[in-house]
């Protein structure tokens, strides 16, 4: 019985009565590797998979393979890492488990389909969709964190889109400045007559909703009424098991001067982190962009490659500088986009920091191809040393070949503070005293970078 011929049958089968993204999340990547006693085991890529092909396509997937097979099968799923060592896995989900008019203050134009995915936000985009499908029974909460500018919003409308597009639920869009804004305005008429009515508004608006998705909530920090009305609120939705999705451009950990009650509670659901994109998705994500723009067919590979080698830090200079090459196409009398114009444009925007960011870029996917990781599993908080290691040698290469400052390497590597980075390049000078072997592959490295 040949496994992968049924289970490409199967594929194919379910791909035409799934959504695009739908079979792409959750079954693109899956494989099947056993048929035994009735049971059919699938390989998936993570464990969110695992509860959502258990919890919410069961049916579907059973009367599909037994339509392939003739056969009834009962279905188990693991991850690679339960496989390797021959380990189970409970399925436990984490968290706990009448629509009138009102301003959800989504914005439309984000949806998972024009979500552009890959290793970098691959788990966030996964995670989102589970949370989206299952509001309030999945992950509660979602906390999604990661640098400006990587994703983060354009998940939560997406996530907020999907909700309101295939149930009757109630679904509120707020950044934590809005959020405070509101509840100072309360504090102000504390004096009015009006208060009580003020209250009630502020109340009907934060707790009588289905989900609330409330975004850069590290701007909390500072408004100490404020945490406290939000601690309220955010109690109030999770016991009635209402969807909370937040966003921080850090970890709750490492919001400093936020309540320890508060940090406990966002620690109660699921963190998924958004890392910078790779030359590779900075690629795709630009090619989607020029796509809509009439322009994009004139194009050379050589001005897209320039463009997606130098902005590095994140989506938003990826898109200012493909809109700045257009409109200076188009000052220029409508010349033909060149790469020596795409210089021009855009040598103010790509600042010398752009190129040291490049290089670190650089070493992060040569440290990765010479160990056989992905970015995101050398930019992870794995502390196993198949990872350990390979994240110290990049860090090592980066202060001492490159000569870059502590704090920037930091922030490359996924927010690290600068004495984790100290202590890795001080290590790694110890292990190549006595270790050649290490020492001759970073020189290999090195020379890949020179």
């Amino acid at each position: 019985m040949d496994l992968n011929n049924i289970w490409n049958l199967f594929l194919e089968k379910i791909k035409t009565q799934l959504p695009d993204f739908g079979f792409e999340t959750w079954f693109a990547e899956t494989k099947l590797i056993n048929l035994k006693d009735n049971i059919a085991t699938v390989l998936v890529p993570y464990r969110v998979h695992k509860i959502n092909l258990s919890e919410n396509y069961s049916d579907i997937i059973e009367e599909v393979f037994t339509e392939i097979t003739g056969s009834n099968f009962k279905f188990n799923y693991v991850i690679k890492e339960e496989v390797e060592n021959n380990l189970t896995d409970d399925k436990e989900i984490i968290g706990v488990p009448n629509n009138e008019t009102y301003e959800s203050n989504v914005k439309p134009n984000y949806t998972f389909e024009n979500f552009i995915i890959g290793p970098s936000n691959k788990f966030a985009a996964t995670s989102a969709l589970a949370v989206a499908e299952q509001p309030g029974k999945m992950f509660n909460p979602l906390f999604i964190y990661g640098s400006s500018g990587l994703g983060k919003t354009h998940l939560m409308h997406s996530i907020g889109n999907y909700i309101i597009k295939n149930s009757n639920k109630k679904v509120l869009y707020i950044t934590c400045d809005n959020f405070v804004s509101d509840f100072v305005d309360i504090c102000r008429k504390n004096t009015n007559s009006n208060n009580i009515d003020a209250i009630k508004q502020f109340k009907n608006k934060y707790r009588d909703i289905d989900v609330l998705m409330i975004d850069d909530i590290h701007n909390l920090v500072g408004a100490v009424s404020a945490q406290q009305e939000f601690f309220n609120t955010f109690n109030e939705l999770y016991n009635n098991e209402k969807q909370i999705i937040i966003s921080s451009d850090r970890s709750p950990d490492d919001i400093k001067k936020l309540e320890e009650r508060l940090k406990t509670r966002f620690n109660w659901g699921l963190q998924v982190n958004i890392l910078p994109p790779d030359f590779k998705l900075r690629m795709s994500i630009l090619n989607k962009k020029i796509e809509n723009n009439e322009l994009g067919g004139v194009i050379p590979e050589e001005v897209k490659e320039y463009i997606a080698g130098n902005s590095v830090g994140d989506i938003r200079t990826l898109e200012g500088a493909i809109t700045r090459v257009f409109a200076y196409a188009a000052m220029m009398n409508g010349s033909d986009i060149t790469l020596d114009l795409a210089v021009e444009a855009l040598k103010d925007q790509f600042a010398k920091t752009s190129i040291s960011k490049n290089k670190m870029d650089q070493v992060l996917q040569i440290v990765c191809d010479h160990y056989n990781l992905t970015q995101e599993e050398l930019l992870s908080k794995k502390r196993s040393n198949d990872i350990a290691i390979p994240r110290m040698v990049a860090m090592y290469i980066c202060r001492i070949y490159l000569d870059e400052n502590l704090t920037k390497i930091g922030i490359q590597f996924g927010g690290k503070n600068h004495t984790t980075v100290m202590h890795a390049v001080e290590k790694i000078k110890k292990e190549i005293l006595k270790d050649d072997n290490l020492n001759n592959e970073i020189q290999k490295m090195i020379n890949e970078i020179r």
